[in-house]
């Protein structure tokens, strides 16, 4: 049996990480901040718990990783999907909106993995991290995201260095992208009907279209198998080649 915990699972990325991995028989806990979304993600799977709550703190962090280990008798992978996008410059970016990105896409994602740490070197486990390409090659009007995506990356190699010897592998995904409600939002920042904004994102790609969730689901799901045991530190980019 394995036990993967997923982080913002209510929607999007973490929800179609959270159905995959259930899909490919891990046991799960589908984490976020939507009760009744989440309700809807484990309703696909009788592997699938559910954990709804503030992952702002260190302390809530801790709880939920020892709420996914009481569930399930252990930890095997943590995925770190959850995050948020403000867009701003960097002379636009308030105090709050700056911290605010922080703590969700940087400190959050380090809380959990300290936490799950100890779990995951007595499994030989995993974790997975959600960047962004916009963590490797700068996005325009989003200085907290990138910085914070890009940081993600910087924490994912400085795991993968410490702890490969005791037997976790740390691995970070960078999507392009993605047809999510986060990238949706992006036409009211365009001022765009969504059709055809998502056609403009599109065509930003070589190969010409948007991932799925579940295009990101299914490399993670390999990530976090033993398929990938000699994938470590690894910087995995999936956009259609638009960081080529």
């Amino acid at each position: 049996m394995a036990v993967a915990l997923v982080t913002g699972a209510s929607s999007g990325i973490g929800a179609a990480v959270a159905i995959a991995l259930a899909d490919a028989g891990w046991d799960v806990m589908a984490a976020g901040r939507d009760e009744a979304r989440l309700e809807e993600v484990a309703d696909v799977s009788d592997r699938i718990a559910t954990w709804t709550g503030d992952l702002t703190g260190s302390a809530d962090c801790d709880e939920l990783v020892a709420d996914t280990v009481d569930e399930f008798g252990g930890l095997d992978c943590l995925v770190n999907s959850a995050g948020i996008l403000l867009r701003a410059d960097a002379a636009e970016t308030s105090d709050d909106d700056w911290r605010d990105t922080m703590t969700i896409n940087l400190d959050v994602p380090f809380y959990l993995s300290r936490a799950a740490l100890p779990h995951l070197i007595e499994a030989e486990g995993n974790i997975v991290n959600i960047s962004s390409y916009w963590g490797i090659q700068a996005g325009e009007r989003a200085t907290a995201y990138n910085t914070s995506k890009g940081a993600l990356i910087l924490l994912t190699k400085a795991m993968a260095k410490d702890h490969g010897r005791e037997g976790v592998r740390v691995n970070v995904v960078c999507p392009g992208g993605v047809d999510t409600p986060m990238l949706a939002a992006g036409a009211d920042e365009e001022e765009m009907d969504t059709e055809e904004f998502l056609e403009m994102v599109a065509s930003f790609s070589p190969n010409g279209r948007i991932a799925t969730p579940e295009d990101i689901a299914g490399l993670i799901v390999f990530v976090a198998s033993d398929a990938a045991r000699q994938v470590n530190g690894a910087v995995l980019t999936i956009d259609g080649g638009l960081t080529a």
